[in-house]
């Protein structure tokens, strides 16, 4: 299969996978977002694979404290806070995964433990049921999350190496 970036709807109702990459802020990327909810959530419901990274995965989200009053697209329950006091902000670097219950099969390549790569100033909580990895930046920081067709990554995936391209691999034979 081919990658594709566009903006086109009728290109985003066509495709097969679909990724939703994020950097910036959690209140402009719903007004971005907007034009192409009704897409997004048929590509959904259809049953076709959905990945969200870094702010992609933040937008699945119920809420964020960095847009007070902005709802989220609320595909998982749950919320977007700031790391808090006492950490680097934004967390950036390299860091260890660690998984939760059943192995996702985006993961299905990689390994409990293997490294990849993180730069965010928020993250996911109140998100337990839908978490599928983890990492400890001080406190256990939600790293992926999970349900049936539709996945995010607090990390990045695209800039992880190879671990990031066994993970894209992993999504893209769903």
């Amino acid at each position: 299969s081919e990658a594709l970036i566009t903006d086109d709807p009728s290109e985003i109702a066509n495709a097969k996978h679909l990724v939703l990459p994020g950097v910036g802020a959690f209140g402009t990327a719903m007004e971005n977002i907007e034009p192409y909810k009704d897409v997004i959530f048929e590509h959904i419901d259809d049953g076709k694979p959905f990945l969200g990274i870094c702010l992609g995965l933040q937008v699945l989200l119920s809420s964020s404290e960095e847009s007070p009053g902005v709802k989220g697209l609320d595909i998982f329950k749950g919320h977007v806070a700031k790391i808090p006091e006492g950490r680097k902000i934004p967390h950036m670097g390299w860091n260890a995964l660690d998984f939760t219950g059943e192995k996702s099969p985006i993961f299905k390549y990689i390994n409990d433990g293997d490294f990849v790569y993180f730069v965010h100033s928020f993250y996911a909580t109140d998100c337990d049921d839908s978490v599928i990895a983890t990492s400890e930046y001080g406190i256990p920081v939600t790293a992926a999350v999970g349900k049936g067709n539709i996945f995010g990554c607090q990390f990045h995936p695209e800039k992880s190496g190879e671990v990031g391209l066994s993970i894209l691999k992993a999504f893209c034979e769903i």
